[in-house]
């Protein structure tokens, strides 16, 4: 049976904290449902704060009658066919020693915060691919640790990649799954992660220009919801790791990041749903909103946006965000084999 190991300093699956969580827990599923043995070690201290996430880790566990075994600040556990461990940071480096040593891995993916030094410990034993989530210092760092090779999330993402000697750059979108074929039914404007770098500024604005209009907003990074819930027209929901029954509701989403998005993931999303976008030109949004939808240069004036919000909106445009989006709900294995990733 081929052996895949996940490997990096965040929690493992299901703790879902942003896009970079999701596209590697679907990636995990997609190795185990063909047959894949595939184990994923974190670290339940995450690397930005070091506070231990045991006690949610084992609530939400729990919620799902999920076993587990906790010991010695340690918790294993086995998710949607993905046998899960989580450790204390300091004891990551020798976790995945042991993990080398015991399944000898066919392949290790890692990413993110200290991969560099993963992908070096690695790199000797096995095959290290790194998944490129983005074009900041956290993201991209792990390419000092010369993988044999690194998958960039949009191409956008892949122009800013500098690989050194003995590492392959590559083109791989994060997966997606197709949702059912319905249209959206409601009228409110929806923004996920109303935080300052994703355009919490200008959304402010925007709240208080159409006063008429609904807002949802959902919690991302952190819980920002002292700064909108006085607004008569938004709605602040707490994080959701299933937006499936929120999109529906929505006509629009709006991505006014002043950051260099790598791919936002709820883009797609939301198209999946004919629900289009409406997002600034930074990074891989563009990319990712392709026809479905409009972009604006970043400092545009809010009542651009609330313009754009207010015009009458053609179905066809939802259509033709579906339409744009359903290719990126493929398999990823192919493409890996097809790279030489993974044996064909």
């Amino acid at each position: 049976m081929p052996n895949v190991l996940f490997v990096w300093r965040r929690t493992p699956p299901p703790l879902l904290i942003g896009g970079a969580e999701v596209s590697q827990q679907l990636l995990a599923e997609e190795f185990a449902a063909a047959g894949w043995q595939v184990t994923y070690l974190g670290s339940h201290e995450p690397p930005w704060n070091g506070e231990t996430q045991l006690p949610a880790l084992r609530r939400h566990l729990a919620a799902h009658n999920v076993p587990y075994e906790a010991r010695h600040q340690e918790i294993r556990y086995t998710w949607t066919g993905i046998r899960c461990r989580a450790v204390t940071q300091n004891r990551l480096h020798s976790a995945l020693a042991t993990a080398l040593a015991e399944q000898h891995p066919d392949l290790m993916i890692t990413s993110q915060e200290g991969a560099a030094a993963l992908a070096v410990q690695a790199r000797h034993d096995t095959k290290v691919a790194a998944w490129l989530h983005s074009v900041s210092p956290t993201s991209q760092n792990v390419l000092h640790g010369r993988p044999h090779a690194a998958m960039a999330v949009s191409r956008f993402v892949l122009s800013r990649a500098r690989a050194l000697s003995g590492t392959r750059l590559m083109l791989v979108y994060p997966p997606f799954t197709p949702p059912p074929a319905t249209a959206p039914s409601g009228t409110g404007v929806l923004m996920i992660n109303p935080v300052p770098a994703k355009g919490a500024a200008l959304l402010h604005q925007v709240i208080k220009l159409l006063p008429r209009q609904k807002f949802t907003l959902v919690e991302g990074w952190w819980d920002t919801a002292t700064e909108f819930t006085a607004y008569p027209n938004v709605t602040y929901l707490p994080r959701i790791y299933d937006m499936s029954a929120v999109y529906p509701d929505h006509r629009l989403l709006l991505v006014p990041s002043v950051v260099d998005d790598a791919f936002p993931r709820v883009i797609i999303e939301a198209a999946l749903h004919q629900i289009p976008s409406l997002g600034t030109e930074r990074g891989g949004i563009p990319e990712a909103i392709g026809p479905g939808g409009m972009t604006f240069p970043e400092h545009s004036d809010a009542a651009i946006w609330a313009a754009a919000i207010e015009a009458p909106r053609s179905p066809l445009l939802g259509r033709r965000a579906r339409e744009h989006a359903v290719a990126f709900t493929r398999p990823l294995l192919p493409e890996l084999a097809a790279s030489g990733v993974i044996p064909p």
